[in-house]
């Protein structure tokens, strides 16, 4: 009879459930942007209630970028403890972020960018690459972190190395789509 060797970090699987939940959650905040975005009438028409949301959206997008720039410099020089600190930094300013932005949404529907102005071309593409990435970025920043947390850190490792430019993208390009807004609206 042959005894089967403990298993260390290293070699626990991840549960497919647990991936398998934090992609239907994933879809599900997706989908519910989506209709906030396209479908959901503003309650806010006049625009008077909470009108600084965009700016603090766009805030909490450079201090999630400030902490991501942390964490990466932290990691690359060994410091676990840090980089630990500054991507959770990092994850609640998203979180803060993702509530704010959804009830930006929720009372002021989508904002509208001039389309006769000379930085549109830039600014839909610019716009569209932020959407589409924020839409993998979020599935990718949850399975990343539920690795870390439960001790899997060759696989967390592995896939952070994509979750980090993404998650760092759609960041600073938050903060860009904002400030073009602003200037331009």
């Amino acid at each position: 009879m042959t005894t089967a060797p403990p298993q260390t970090s290293n070699s626990v699987r991840t549960p497919p459930g647990v991936i398998a939940a934090i992609i239907l959650f994933s879809l599900a905040a997706s989908a519910l942007i989506c209709y906030l975005v396209y479908f959901h009438a503003p309650t806010d028409v006049s625009g008077t209630h909470l009108r600084s949301l965009p700016l603090l959206n766009a805030v909490l997008n450079g201090c999630c970028t400030t902490a991501l720039l942390f964490g990466y410099r932290f990691i690359r020089t060994g410091r676990i403890a840090q980089h630990r600190a500054a991507m959770f930094t990092a994850f609640v300013f998203s979180t803060i972020f993702l509530v704010s932005y959804l009830t930006n949404f929720t009372l002021h529907g989508e904002t509208r960018f001039n389309r006769l102005s000379a930085w549109w071309p830039f600014y839909w593409k610019l716009l569209a690459s932020h959407i589409v990435l924020s839409v993998f970025a979020l599935p990718m920043i949850l399975i990343t972190f539920f690795l870390s947390l439960t001790g899997r850190f060759p696989a967390h490792k592995k896939l952070a190395r994509y979750t980090f430019p993404i998650w760092l993208y759609v960041s600073v390009t938050g903060v860009i789509v904002y400030i073009m807004q602003a200037a331009i609206h």
